[in-house]
């Protein structure tokens, strides 16, 4: 009953907040995004949790997602096995966000809570389509860094006129309108290049606020060397088939 209510609501701000395996803090990430909503004035809005599981892994986190959202009637979450890896879960949770924004962050305690409401608001102020965070100070180490630092530069490379430094930051924050004229694919960790690939084809008004970025607590990078070399073979499918010129200045 309470998903079905919450579906039927368009509220001004959806966010999507991926959880994968995030177990028991997935409580407190929502509990301080909820928060520092509520502390912006933003009372219309909308959580979609993200809490999609490979079987038989003992994770617990569909369970507390489930949870979360019979308590709230302002909080969907997809919980089902896994059939791709982040990007699939972000479609997932794309494909039940109904409001007039849509966020999209992390749920792993590395993002700032208070950079989704500074997001927002330049989104709004500025009359932009898309905004997101730029992490100019990392607590991650030097090897994320490293690989950080060539991902952008090979992204700005082959796709030049990206109206973003740092790629693969959250929150990201689009309008409806621009939401629904991507046409996102991807399974895997190339969906927010993905995004901002797209953004560019479609000329959309992008915005970044600088920010600094947490280090991990409690568990170890999903980032691997396979996710690496993943990337780089999306990169070059998608150049392949990408029109050189961008969209609108």
């Amino acid at each position: 009953m309470a998903a079905r209510a919450a579906a039927a609501l368009t509220p001004a701000l959806s966010v999507v907040v991926l959880c994968y395996r995030a177990g028991e803090s997935a409580r407190d990430c929502v509990a301080g995004i909820r928060a520092a909503l509520l502390a912006a004035g933003i009372v219309d809005h909308q959580l979609v949790l993200v809490g999609n599981y490979f079987p038989d892994r003992g994770d617990t986190t569909p369970q507390v997602v489930r949870a979360l959202a019979a308590e709230d009637p302002r909080v969907l979450c997809s919980a089902v096995p896994k059939q791709g890896m982040m990007g699939w879960d972000m479609r997932t949770g794309l494909a039940l966000a109904t409001g007039e924004c849509v966020a999209i962050v992390d749920g792993d305690g590395q993002v700032l809570v208070e950079d989704l409401i500074r997001v927002y608001r330049k989104l709004r102020e500025e009359d932009l389509e898309l905004a997101m965070t730029c992490r100019t100070r990392r607590g991650d180490g030097l090897r994320r860094k490293m690989l950080s630092f060539g991902f952008n530069g090979l992204v700005h490379l082959l796709f030049p006129g990206i109206r973003a430094r740092d790629v693969n930051a959250k929150p990201k924050i689009l309008t409806r309108a621009a939401l629904e004229r991507l046409t996102l694919r991807s399974d895997d960790w190339f969906i927010d290049a993905e995004v901002m690939i797209q953004a560019r084809r479609h000329g959309l008004r992008v915005g970044e606020v600088e920010t600094r970025f947490l280090g991990l607590t409690g568990r170890r990078s999903f980032v691997s060397i396979g996710a690496v070399v993943e990337f780089a073979w999306n990169l070059a499918r998608y150049r392949l088939r990408e029109p050189l010129r961008r969209g609108r200045p």
